[in-house]
């Protein structure tokens, strides 16, 4: 057989991932911070993005201004009539005052000398600092202060630490070791440092670093520079005064109460029932993280991406968020302006086309994770319309395919969308995730039911039980059968342990003793 060279033709399809397609892809699943993080950079680089105003985005308008012309308005405007009559109040005020004031024979003006006296500063320089802050009286740029600047910082656990030391400790080598010591310190104010590896790194003996931690575990708060749970508890119940022989038995053996084993701590503690609920009392009101109340750390709320209201047909209205929005806009009066001053300039003419070109990809790409992401939510809702309406008890199995297919979009998409997006609702503010719940068979052949909504029922069932008719994992499944919900033993016992819930036997113990104790 001769070989021979030859030229087809062929004609093919794939799918090629550009860099820009990967990035639309990404703000899928970027939340709202990373979403605002993302644009800021592009339009920091991108001379034609910029971010929209509030009035641009019709938003709101400036209330203040709107403000100071209807009071403008009310005080009359400056007019000639308004002025005439506020001269004749004034007028008939101060001869009406005068003349009241000679026929009771009674001068109101001395009454009151602080009031009526010019208004006088303690401090002239206080009064100052005041006139000249941005929106206090006397200024004028009309802006309003922080309220943030008058707030007290909050101090941190290694500064409230320090502060205690010189009362403490007099020679500066112990000082130097309580630093160390205080260097040392986790965020919940537990020690993790050796006592020999300190003693030998600071060139002191181990008898002075045990002897400065001892003083150190008295200061405020009580439980720092514990070394375990145990200590921890064993410190606060020394300064209290409450770490007698039983007390110290109860908490060496924390695994034993964690187990709620009571039988084998009254046997340790050598204590009859009611003293050990008494000593099972005490320990709840100790701190075991007592340096946790000093975290400096910024709680950040929660902003929805989607909320849900009832319309007035009965039904629900789904609406973007607003605030979750990012506002970015291409300038093209810019890119007029600068194209026609770069004509002969090709790589100028070249880096403006890019920059345009990525701005309109950014944008259109924000468009469609908008559109995207109310697609899904508005599905979510219709198939969850019977948790809006009666709670988590009808909420439905469902999972992304059902999602998917319904809006003509593949699953990945759909799970890109609802990682770490979040939906306000009348029932509360929910993860979208939330929704999507496994689904378990029903006992008489109907509708399946969803695994939270299982779950809730096996919470509340517990938690209405008394001490002498505590639930068993195979009681609740009889229960659940009788509602219709087709569900195995160890499903009960895996949910129940998921849930932190202990078991019948544990549950029936501590609540006999609670009882006990209550006098019941």
């Amino acid at each position: 057989m001769a070989l021979s060279a030859s030229l087809h033709l062929r004609q093919s399809q794939s799918l090629v991932m550009t860099p820009q397609l990967m990035q639309s892809i990404q703000l899928l699943q970027m939340t709202h911070l990373e979403l605002g993080q993302f644009i800021a950079q592009e339009v920091e680089k991108n001379p034609l993005l910029e971010f929209q105003s509030a009035e641009e985005a019709g938003i709101g308008t400036d209330r203040s201004e709107r403000d100071e012309a209807s009071l403008t308005a009310e005080a009359g405007g400056g007019t000639e009539e308004g002025a005439g009559q506020g001269d004749f109040y004034d007028s008939a005020t101060s001869s009406s005052g005068e003349r009241l004031s000679e026929e009771l024979d009674a001068d109101f003006a001395n009454v009151f000398q602080d009031d009526t006296a010019p208004q006088r500063a303690d401090a002239p320089e206080l009064l100052g600092q005041w006139k000249s802050m941005p929106g206090a009286g006397g200024s004028d740029d009309g802006e309003g202060y922080d309220l943030d600047d008058f707030v007290a910082d909050r101090k941190t656990l290694r500064e409230t630490l320090i502060e205690q030391v010189p009362f403490a400790l007099g020679t500066p080598g112990d000082r130097l070791i309580a630093q160390h010591l205080i260097d040392q310190l986790d965020e919940a104010g537990y020690l993790h440092a050796e006592i020999a590896e300190t003693a030998a790194r600071l060139g002191a003996t181990t008898e002075d670093v045990t002897r400065v931690l001892l003083v150190l575990q008295q200061f405020d708060p009580p439980g720092v520079f514990a070394r375990n749970l145990s200590e921890c508890l064993a410190i606060q119940l020394r300064l209290r005064n409450r770490l007698d022989p039983a007390m110290e038995a109860l908490v060496a053996n924390l695994e034993l109460l964690a187990r709620r084993d009571f039988a084998s701590l009254k046997k340790i503690c050598g204590v009859d029932e009611e003293d050990l609920v008494d000593m099972l009392a005490e320990i709840r009101k100790l701190d075991p993280k007592p340096g946790t109340s000093f975290e400096t750390g910024v709680t950040e709320a929660i902003i929805p991406d989607v909320i849900v209201r009832s319309a007035p047909d009965g039904g629900w209205l789904v609406e973007l968020n607003p605030d979750a929005l990012p506002r970015v806009l291409v300038n093209h009066d810019y890119f007029a302006e600068v194209s026609r001053h770069s004509r002969k300039n090709s790589a100028e003419q070249a880096f403006l086309a890019e920059c345009m070109q990525n701005a309109n990809w950014l944008t259109r790409s924000l468009d469609q994770r908008a559109r995207t992401i109310m697609k899904v939510a508005s599905e979510i809702v219709r198939q969850q319309d019977a948790f809006l309406v009666h709670g988590v008890d009808h909420l439905r199995p469902l999972n992304l395919r059902i999602i998917a297919d319904a809006i003509k979009m593949h699953e990945s998409t759909v799970s890109r969308v609802t990682s770490n997006k979040y939906m306000l609702t009348p029932r509360g503010l929910f993860e979208l995730k939330y929704f999507f719940t496994v689904s378990i068979g029903s006992a008489e052949n109907g509708d399946a039911h969803s695994a939270e909504s299982v779950r809730h029922r096996i919470r509340t069932m517990i938690s209405q039980e008394s001490a002498d008719a505590v639930l068993s994992d195979d009681d609740i499944v009889d229960v659940l059968k009788q509602a219709g919900v087709d569900i195995a033993r160890r499903t009960v016992a895996k949910y129940r342990e998921a849930m932190n819930i202990p078991s019948s036997v544990q549950r029936r113990r501590e609540k006999r003793a609670l009882a006990k104790a209550a006098g019941f």
